[in-house]
């Protein structure tokens, strides 16, 4: 029993016919009548009484009524299917960093939702490396943040540079200057984020480049927190520009010369390919935010 012997039932009772069944269906009418003969045979009971109008038995009224809910089912799993195979449903579960998740996505996954609204996303908002193994252990699907260290196995594909300045207190003694190099840096307390930020690993590469600079550190976490510290004459640091509007009372940015402290942003995946509605996503974001490079 399938749903085309289930549809071919069905028209028969419409109809009272097995030669009106097969011209709507367009089958030949031997078709029908085998189909019919072998749906009875396999269910061991007669569901049409033949004459010169086909009738259902109580049997087949039983099982035609029944039948009815079945094949709404399956013709909306069927185009259910299809819409997948397209892209145009399914379930996404997207990683991202801030400050891309509170500041660039949110416009931007809007947008793609109101085009594709039956397709549903899930957003694990965390740092680069959380991600990283979120996609290596199958919990996400793919993710916005900046690339993973080697040998990770995965997919990065670069999409743009996020611009960092340094964030400084009004009444602080950098924000006489109009840029900063890092050994300005020394003798002031710099805010900094978690020992796992990839932004904290470059921002340390830095400074070892630039020789041995005495600095007072204070580890904050929190990407987006920093300025709301540094407001509050904690230190200074080096913030996100796209975080600063508005900026801060009290504070003031600065950029920063020499080695360049911005963080390149993109998509990381696994080498495997995307499911059809992720890879809609993905596709998506990389041509909304390839533009901001």
């Amino acid at each position: 029993m399938d749903l085309k012997t289930l549809k071919s039932l069905h028209m028969i009772v419409k109809h009272g016919s097995f030669h009106q069944a097969a011209e709507e269906l367009n089958y030949a009418q031997s078709t029908v009548t085998m189909q019919m003969q072998k749906l009875e045979a396999d269910l061991g009971i007669q569901l049409l009484e033949r004459g010169k109008k086909i009738r259902l038995t109580e049997a087949g009224r039983l099982f035609y009524e029944e039948s009815l809910a079945i094949i709404q089912r399956m013709e909306k799993l069927q185009s259910n299917l299809a819409d997948m195979q397209m892209g145009e449903t399914g379930t996404v579960r997207l990683g991202v960093t801030e400050p891309t998740a509170s500041e660039r996505l949110p416009l931007v996954l809007k947008m793609f939702m109101t085009q594709y609204p039956r397709i549903r996303v899930s957003l694990e908002i965390s740092s680069t490396s959380a991600l990283v193994e979120s996609i290596q252990q199958g919990q996400i699907d793919f993710a916005c943040c900046s690339a993973p260290e080697i040998g990770t196995g995965l997919h990065f594909e670069p999409l743009f540079s996020e611009k960092f300045v340094a964030l400084v207190p009004m009444d602080h003694p950098l924000s006489e200057l109009e840029d900063l190099a890092p050994s300005d840096f020394e003798g002031h307390r710099l805010l900094i984020t978690a020992a796992t930020c990839p932004y904290r690993k470059k921002l340390e590469m830095i400074l070892q480049e630039s020789g041995h600079i005495g600095i007072e550190t204070m580890e904050i976490g929190s990407m987006t927190a920093l300025k709301t510290y540094v407001a509050k004459g904690f230190g200074f640091a080096l913030v996100p520009e796209i975080v600063l509007d508005p900026m801060p009372l009290g504070t003031k940015a600065i950029p920063v010369r020499g080695t360049s402290i911005d963080m390149l942003t993109g998509l990381v995946s696994k080498t495997a390919a995307l499911g059809f509605s992720s890879a809609k996503l993905y596709q998506y974001l990389k041509q909304e935010l390839q533009q901001l490079s």
